[in-house]
């Protein structure tokens, strides 16, 4: 017999001190992310969303302003990591906000896929993921990677140790 989850997970709201620290730890602490300019619109234990707003230094491409393929690659798998923090900070609501944060220590990435179907091309550009498992040593992922008109550019799969 399956036991139902008590509290499921849509329900679940971030205490502000989590989110804070989640921020501080992606925008500021992981430096590289610092350098993409990524910055988290929105956060819940379903779905990460983040913006980066184009200027020359994420160029890849001088004659056509498009955005470099790598800045798109580390956005998605930076991404897919802040979706698997947001669960695993979900699944364990019954600990303070603090000890969740400690838990991303052991977090990283160990298979990434990235499809890229258009060029990118826009003034900045939206980032989201959702988890689509979280196990006890794997989450699997699932990230998009869109234009200020909500066009897709890209879009991305990846898995990620958790333990």
């Amino acid at each position: 017999m399956t036991k139902a989850h008590p509290d499921p997970i849509g329900a679940i709201e971030f205490e502000p001190e989590f989110v804070a620290g989640l921020k501080d730890l992606f925008e500021e602490k992981i430096v590289f992310n610092k350098l993409l300019g990524l910055r988290i619109t929105s956060m819940t234990a379903e779905r990460v969303t983040a913006r980066i707003d184009m200027r020359n230094e994420l160029i890849g491409h001088y004659a056509h302003n498009r955005i470099h393929g790598g800045v798109i690659s580390a956005g998605l798998d930076a991404m897919g990591g802040l979706a698997v923090m947001a669960a695993i900070g979900a699944r364990h609501m019954d600990e303070p906000p603090l000890q969740r944060l400690h838990r991303f220590t052991k977090l990283g990435t160990i298979d990434l896929r990235i499809d890229y179907l258009r060029p990118g091309i826009s003034e900045y550009f939206e980032l989201r993921a959702e988890v689509m498992r979280l196990g006890s040593r794997v989450a699997s992922t699932r990230m998009e990677f869109l234009g200020a008109d909500g066009k897709l550019f890209s879009t991305g799969a990846g898995a990620y140790i958790v333990s």
